[in-house]
């Protein structure tokens, strides 16, 4: 969305204040994190595809709040919708598509095609970065952002088109209850106890959790690039470099899939090495280990999400999605907090750890 790159600036230009706008994202993180397993518990009970749709809908809702009422209490409510519309995404989407494939019998396919998507949001998000600077001379803050409400829109309706299902058909005495057999809590409960009651979903979860929220070190990256001499004029066009990379290794998902988890392993530790050499170059040629440390985690992500796919078996796959995406939040902080302590290289020392101890991890089949 070409409003991503400039709404803090938005808020700025509509007399926000630093700690408004502070305040502003505690809400959003607040409001994703809370409704985070209540609505994969919701996808997985009605519709998933229904709530992919709306996730598009609430965000474009969102940023119609924010260019109408451009003030603290407009930007707030904007970020709820959007907050609760990305809870709703999150989960949701994984499970509509496997289950989708799974019903065809292409669940080997997931993979290579959720990487793709991937690739082609990657290289979107840099097109529409780009897009913001003409749309904002052309029109300001307000055609930034009803661009953005349309593009919202208009992934709504594509979210629309994709079938839903509830994966393969199971023979006659087999089946167990579905999702829309069960009671809103009892989708919920099933979620979560799938994920402490069967170790090789655990085991699965517990590696997107950490591993996905290695992730967060990415936030840093204009702060790194500046620290090892970058230019700060300069910082912007380096960046770009980190979308385009992830896109590149992402779209390799499908090959890579059929790597064993020892493959997968020494991906994560090959990433963990480029960060942690290009933390002890600090120069400005450290921001291509950078960009190849984001390049190879975010391929290892899409695997792992794969994998905690194949492992769930039960009528809640959102809701199970859903409780990792929590995990890697809170992840994610602990990360903040690595790197605030000993910087990007203990973030890597931690990348090396995990993937050391990935392979035994999921050896568990149950």
């Amino acid at each position: 969305m070409p409003l991503y790159a400039v709404y803090a600036l938005l808020f700025l230009a509509s007399g926000l204040s630093e700690g408004q706008i502070a305040l502003l994202f505690g809400i959003w993180s607040t409001v994703a994190v809370l409704a985070e397993v209540p609505s994969g518990a919701w996808a997985d009970r009605f519709s998933r595809r229904s709530a992919v749709v709306l996730a598009s809908l609430l965000k474009a809702a969102g940023f119609t709040v924010w260019v109408s009422w451009p003030e603290f209490a407009g930007f707030a409510i904007g970020f709820v919708l959007w907050g609760i519309g990305g809870s709703l995404q999150s989960g949701a989407f994984e499970a509509l598509v496997y289950d989708s494939l799974d019903a065809a019998g292409a669940a080997d396919q997931y993979p290579g095609l959720m990487g793709r998507a991937q690739s082609v949001a990657l290289v979107t998000e840099v097109l529409a970065t780009a897009a913001a600077t003409p749309l904002l001379l052309a029109g300001g803050y307000a055609l930034v952002g009803w661009v953005s409400v349309g593009l919202s829109l208009a992934g709504a309706v594509l979210a629309a088109r994709i079938p839903e299902a509830r994966g393969r058909p199971q023979p006659a005495g087999e089946q167990e209850s579905g999702a829309n057999e069960l009671g809103y809590f009892q989708v919920l409960r099933a979620g979560v106890a799938e994920i402490v009651t069967r170790p090789r979903v655990l085991a699965a979860a517990l590696a997107v959790v950490l591993v996905t929220g290695l992730d967060g070190v990415e936030e840093f990256s204009p702060l790194l690039a500046g620290a090892w001499g970058v230019p700060a004029s300069l910082v912007p066009l380096v960046l770009v470099a980190l979308p385009l990379t992830a896109a590149g290794a992402t779209a390799f998902s499908g090959a890579a899939a059929r790597l064993p988890m020892l493959g997968v392993a020494t991906l994560l530790a090959t990433a963990a090495a480029a960060l942690g050499a290009a933390t002890l170059a600090a120069q400005p040629v450290g921001m291509a280990g950078f960009a190849l440390w984001h390049g190879l985690l975010r391929l290892v992500i899409v695997l792992l999400d794969a994998r905690l796919q194949d492992a769930i078996t039960g009528p809640a796959r959102a809701t199970v999605t859903s409780v990792a995406s929590l995990g890697t939040e809170l992840s994610a902080i602990a990360v903040f907090g690595a790197y605030a302590g000993g910087g990007a290289g203990l973030v890597a020392a931690m990348a090396l750890l995990i993937a050391v101890t990935l392979p035994g991890w999921l050896r568990v089949r149950r």
